[in-house]
């Protein structure tokens, strides 16, 4: 028997992380890299979210979303700036789900909350990557109006990349 509308809305709760959040954050993390086949990748822990998310300064903001009490997702960003639109926007760094509470709306509800607060502090928009070969996510943004920027690749510069280019006289 299908639950109605009100009773499936009130099984999901989306909050702001705090910092006693930090080790199921960084459990979803560990989860998310598991689903992206990258998992050997990370190694975040607990005190680097602490520092960054939770300290004098954060650089990045949490959502929860629990279903039913349980923990079943989060959506973590920052800001980020254009200079085209000369106002800044969010970045999306992660969008997650457990396997078990997909298909309850969860994911599209995270995005909203995110899609909210970028609202509310007058951002231009907000941005994320999605790996090519996750069809069912790009699916998903697609159907919610989201537009792929084709003409742009990410880059990035890491590890030895990062010192070579930070210190080229060494």
């Amino acid at each position: 028997m299908m639950k109605d509308s009100r009773e499936t809305v009130n099984m999901l709760t989306i909050r702001p992380a705090a910092a006693q959040d930090a080790v199921l954050i960084k459990d979803l993390v560990y989860e998310l890299a598991e689903f992206e086949r990258e998992r050997h990748m990370v190694t975040i822990t607990e005190a680097d979210i602490l520092r960054d998310g939770f300290g004098a300064a954060p650089k990045f903001r949490a959502l929860l979303a629990e279903w039913g009490g349980q923990a079943a997702g989060y959506a973590l960003f920052y800001g980020c700036y254009s200079t085209w639109e000369g106002r800044p926007g969010l970045f999306l760094e992660d969008v997650f789900v457990r396997p078990p509470y997909r298909s309850l709306g969860i994911g599209k509800a995270l995005l909203a909350e995110v899609a909210r607060i970028a609202q509310a502090e007058q951002c231009y928009g907000v941005r994320w990557d999605v790996l090519h070969w996750n069809q069912s996510a790009i699916d998903f943004y697609q159907k919610l109006g989201a537009t792929f920027l084709d003409a742009w690749k990410s880059m990035m510069l890491t590890g030895k990349a990062l010192e070579r280019v930070a210190n080229p006289n060494v």
